[in-house]
C-alpha cells in the first residue's frame, strides 16, 4: 500500500515523518499551527454519508485501505479529534484513535505522536445539542469530551463515567461552534482534526472555522433517490450564488481509482 505524489506545492510545513509512514504517505506532512482539519470520504457525485447505513463511510471508500491510512495518519498528528452525536452511533464500538483505523502501521503512529510530544492518544470529543447519547458507549469509560449546550449538560448529569467530561458551551439548544474551538484551544489543543458529519462541517464552514480539508474521493457512484437522506459534503449552509467560498489546492495523491485531495480553506 502507498499513494502515489502527483502534485504538492512547495512551501508546505514538514513535520519529518517515521519512514514508514512517508513511504506509504508519498512523502512528508505537516501543519501550522493552530489549525483545524477536517476529513472525508466521498463518492464521485459527492456523497459522504448513508444515514440509515452503520458505518457507511466503509461503503463510500470502497474499503480503500489507502483511505483508512490517511484517517490514522490525520489523527496521529490531532490534539483532538472532533465528532458528532450521529457519527457516535454509527460506530457502535469506535474509539477514534489512530491504530483503530489502520493497525498496520500503530507502531508508526505512535512513534509520530512521541516525536510530536503528544500524549499517546488524542483526546475524543463529542458534539451534541441535546445531549441525547448513547451513553453505554465504550468511548465514555476510556475518558472523551462532551461539549454540549447548558440543556444537554442537564440532561447528562450523573449519567455519564466519571472519566468523561461534560462541557456546557453557549446556544440555547445548539452548540455555540466558535466558542467550543476556543474551549479546546484553552485545554491546549493546537491541532483539531474533525471527523463530524456533513451538517457540523457545514456549520464549521459557515463560521469559517474550517483551515484544511482533506478529501478523498472516492471511484463509486452512490445514487441519491428522492428522500433517501444521502448527504453531500456540507448539508444546512449554501453559499452560492450569495458569496464566494472556496480552496486553496495544496496537494494530490493516488492510489488506485482513489484520489486524495488536501485543500486550504481560509487564507
Amino acid at each position: 500500500m502507498g499513494l502515489e505524489l502527483l502534485d504538492e506545492l512547495a512551501d508546505l510545513p514538514r513535520a519529518g515523518l517515521p519512514a514508514g509512514l512517508a513511504a506509504a504517505y508519498g512523502g512528508d506532512l505537516g501543519f501550522d499551527r493552530p489549525r483545524l482539519v477536517a476529513n472525508f470520504v466521498a463518492t464521485i457525485d459527492g456523497v459522504v454519508a448513508i444515514p440509515e447505513l452503520a458505518q457507511s463511510n466503509k461503503l463510500i471508500s470502497d474499503a480503500s485501505e489507502p483511505d483508512r491510512f490517511v484517517m490514522g495518519l490525520l489523527r496521529a498528528f490531532a490534539d483532538a479529534v472532533v465528532i458528532g452525536s450521529g457519527t457516535l452511533r454509527a460506530s457502535a464500538t469506535g474509539t477514534w484513535t489512530a491504530e483503530r483505523a489502520y493497525p498496520p502501521a500503530a507502531d508508526a503512529f505512535a512513534e509520530l505522536r512521541r516525536r510530536l510530544g503528544r500524549p499517546p492518544v488524542p483526546e475524543r470529543v463529542v458534539l451534541t445539542g441535546t445531549g441525547r447519547l448513547p451513553e453505554s458507549h465504550p468511548l465514555f469509560a476510556e475518558g472523551a469530551l462532551v461539549v454540549t449546550t447548558a440543556i444537554g449538560a442537564a440532561r447528562l448529569e450523573g449519567r455519564l463515567p466519571a472519566a468523561t467530561t461534560v462541557l456546557p458551551v453557549g446556544g440555547a439548544d445548539a452548540v455555540d461552534l466558535g466558542a467550543a474551538v476556543e474551549a479546546l484551544r484553552a485545554r491546549g489543543h493546537e491541532l483539531i482534526l474533525s471527523e463530524a458529519g456533513p451538517r457540523a462541517f457545514a456549520s464549521l464552514v459557515a463560521a469559517r472555522l474550517v483551515d484544511e480539508l482533506f478529501l478523498t474521493v472516492s471511484p463509486l457512484i452512490a445514487g441519491r433517490g428522492a428522500g433517501n437522506g444521502r448527504q453531500a459534503l456540507v448539508e444546512g449552509f449554501e453559499a452560492l450564488p450569495g458569496e464566494r467560498r472556496g480552496g486553496r489546492l495544496l496537494s494530490v495523491r493516488r492510489a488506485g481509482g482513489h484520489l486524495f485531495l488536501r485543500y486550504e480553506l481560509r487564507p
